[in-house]
């Protein structure tokens, strides 16, 4: 298919303005995206000796749903629970005050807290993919720019459909880099082409569909959205209590009960992960049991019970549930990798570095294509394209390093930080990142990438040493010890910090052997190597 030139000069400009305008916000999504892949594993690793303490279970869940019941009157009407197991490594409660406030407590903390357990790395990391650390307007942005994201993969899918084929093979290394970065970028944007889609509608979906259902609620819910989104959402049928007291069953039938229900509809597994239990200790008392079915797309289902009889309510379970449940379960396993196994997450992260490096590599393009062959001055575009490329996207590799290690400092009884964690990870973040935004913003660009691509390195390779000195938990005892939720993140720091050092240094070649007339030359460098030149000679 052969296009026209103004044709093909339009959709390369939208892709181009579209890529720069959205490309920051997507290069944190998906940097920050691909580590969220392993969310439940963050959620063992951040916890103090996780790997020695002893797992919790449905007996240790039952006290802890007795004493909140006992403790908290309020949890009565409405409580949730995490069960203890693989992906949490204690059960966890949680309820809203008196004053709308979630409260959450676990067996060593039974008069509760304010913040989930074991949860502040894991959360801020979530948080980063889906708002970019903006509160409240972060995630509606993330769904604008989800729809950016899908013009922009339309407008690259036009240009390069004719010479796809030419595109998908081409990688010429050698010593015109702009053309092994443009033909890296074409190669990696071709072959993962299906997956961004997905993300991008998957993203959309996911950040705008409440936006989207406000702006129908006049018409198509002629103002009753929020009665209509409990059924919508919800599994187990909305009740009210009927002021009659009736012994609760036990937590160990009602599992055991929803796993029966699942089998009962044809799937091989069930593995509850949490419930929602409405009116505790009420003839109408009512559960809803949550987990997943491996090997199914959309595995996240429900099973809805009568708490006291254990007599099933309702059911929303892969293959037989409705359009809602549908839609939403299929979109959330798509865009997070749910459906599959630990090398679907891998694959994953992968893509998800993979997609970070596309958006940097089209910014460097996009810098070096409008560079002054002429003369060594560039212009304040460049400049700025530059510094913010290094800030934003180098910065934020160095802050989420600075988040783990500071998960495990601040939980270090011989430092005796004390204070709130979740406050502590979170200045350790920002306050990294905005230092990373202003060193690149002070600096020439071509040396503050390399002085912050070798700090995301060394702060990335502290990741395990943090993790193996506060907790002992060393990457070669938990992968003895079969503990690869552990290890895999260890392993995983240490290869991505050997990936920040390759491409320091490959910045450097491309200061001191690159074309001279760029942002990314650098005179002292190419002066020094023509002076050790003349030496050797």
């Amino acid at each position: 298919m052969k296009l026209k030139s103004n044709t093909l000069r339009t959709f390369t400009s939208v892709h181009t303005w579209v890529g720069l305008v959205a490309g920051f916000a997507l290069f944190v999504a998906f940097y920050a995206g691909a580590i969220t892949v392993f969310h439940h594993d963050l959620q063992a690793w951040q916890t103090p000796h996780a790997a020695q303490s002893a797992e919790q279970g449905l007996a240790d869940a039952q006290r802890l749903l007795d004493e909140t019941l006992a403790r908290h009157p309020r949890a009565r009407e409405h409580v949730g629970m995490v069960f203890p197991g693989g992906e949490y490594p204690q059960a966890a409660s949680y309820w809203q005050d008196a004053n709308g406030q979630w409260r959450y407590a676990t067996l060593d903390n039974l008069d509760g807290g304010d913040k989930m357990p074991g949860g502040a790395l894991s959360e801020l990391v979530n948080e980063l993919h889906y708002t970019v650390g903006i509160p409240v307007a972060g995630r509606y942005l993330m769904g604008i720019i989800s729809l950016l994201y899908g013009l922009a993969l339309i407008s690259g899918l036009v240009i390069h459909l004719p010479k796809l084929a030419d595109d998908l093979f081409a990688l010429r290394p050698g010593r015109n880099l702009k053309r092994f970065w443009q033909d890296a970028h074409n190669v990696i944007g071709v072959l993962s082409l299906p997956m961004h889609l997905m993300f991008a509608v998957t993203g959309a979906l996911l950040s705008l569909a409440m936006v989207v259902l406000l702006a129908l609620n006049p018409l198509a819910y002629r103002g009753e959205l929020m009665t209509a989104l409990g059924p919508a959402m919800d599994t187990a049928p909305a009740s009210s209590a009927a002021g009659r007291a009736l012994p609760m069953g036990s937590l160990a039938m009602l599992h055991a009960r929803a796993i029966e229900v699942a089998r009962a509809q044809g799937l091989a597994s069930f593995e509850p992960a949490y419930f929602k239990l409405a009116h505790a200790g009420d003839a109408n008392a009512t559960i809803e049991i949550s987990g997943e079915s491996p090997g199914s797309l959309g595995p996240v289902g429900a099973v809805a019970l009568n708490a006291n009889t254990g007599a099933v309510l309702a059911t929303q379970l892969p293959g037989s549930r409705d359009a809602n449940h549908a839609t939403l379960a299929s979109a959330y396993a798509l865009h997070f990798g749910e459906y599959g196994n630990a090398w679907v997450q891998v694959l994953y992260f992968v893509l998800g570095i993979g997609g970070a490096f596309l958006f940097y590599s089209g910014n460097l393009l996009w810098v070096e294509s409008r560079r002054k062959r002429r003369q060594a001055e560039q212009g304040r575009a460049q400049l700025g394209m530059a510094r913010a490329t290094v800030g934003v996207c180098i910065g934020v590799c160095v802050a989420i390093s600075m988040a783990f290690i500071a998960t495990q400092l601040a939980q270090w009884p011989a430092l005796r930080i004390g204070g709130d964690i979740e406050v502590t990870i979170r200045i350790a973040c920002f306050v990294s990142w905005a230092l990373c935004a202003l060193w690149a913003a002070l600096r020439p660009p071509v040396r503050a990438a390399q002085e912050l691509l070798w700090a995301a390195a060394i702060t990335t390779a502290m990741v395990p040493l943090a993790h193996g000195v506060v907790t002992g938990a060393w990457p070669w005892l938990t992968a003895m010890q079969g503990q690869w939720s552990l290890f895999s993140i260890d392993a995983g720091a240490l290869a991505m910090a050997f990936g920040f050092g390759w491409l320091a240094r490959a910045t450097a070649r491309r200061a001191r052997d690159g074309e001279p007339n760029s942002v990314w030359a650098d005179p002292r460098a190419r002066a020094a190597q023509a002076a050790a030149s003349l030496v050797t000679d």
